[in-house]
């Protein structure tokens, strides 16, 4: 689902793309919040439009996948970035060894492991895991979060 969403987004005309931001304003609020700040802290236009792509894929295959996702709040969002950023925090200073063996454990047992490897990898593509400035720090952040909080959601469905 994930690459036929992404092929789907790359696909689209502008005017298709705002047609689905609309969608996910109506659906979605708060993740298109999550994005549309970035450049209040400093992301460039050209380093949002990855963030915009992977919010628009995420969604697209949110929709194909065929089941309601429940609105992701500004709590979840919170909860989830704690988590995230204690898990960053937890890897530093551990040989590079060990956290490769980590960061590969937390992948494989990820819920969204696709949607996970797709952001890693797009956000390889553009040569954004050097984080050089804060701006891609936040960039970075913000997109794994996305991840975190549609895994969040998409298990608390699951759990109903």
């Amino acid at each position: 689902m994930i690459a036929q969403a992404h092929v789907g987004v790359q696909r689209m005309s502008l005017a298709q793309k705002v047609a689905l931001t609309d969608e996910i304003f109506k659906e979605q609020p708060t993740l298109l919040a999550s994005i549309l700040v970035l450049p209040r802290m400093g992301v460039a236009m050209e380093q949002l439009d990855v963030a915009i792509h992977v919010l628009l894929v995420t969604f697209q295959a949110m929709k194909r996948s065929d089941h309601k996702w429940p609105a992701v709040t500004e709590a979840i969002q919170e909860g989830c970035l704690q988590r995230l950023t204690a898990r960053m925090r937890f890897n530093e200073g551990l040989p590079p060894a060990l956290v490769a063996q980590i960061v590969q454990q937390f992948c494989d047992e990820h819920s969204e492991r696709f949607l996970l490897a797709f952001v890693y990898g797009y956000l390889g593509d553009h040569d954004l895991w050097a984080v050089r400035t804060e701006a891609e720090k936040y960039l970075v952040l913000a997109t794994l979060n996305l991840v975190e909080c549609i895994a969040f959601v998409g298990s608390t469905a699951a759990a109903r």
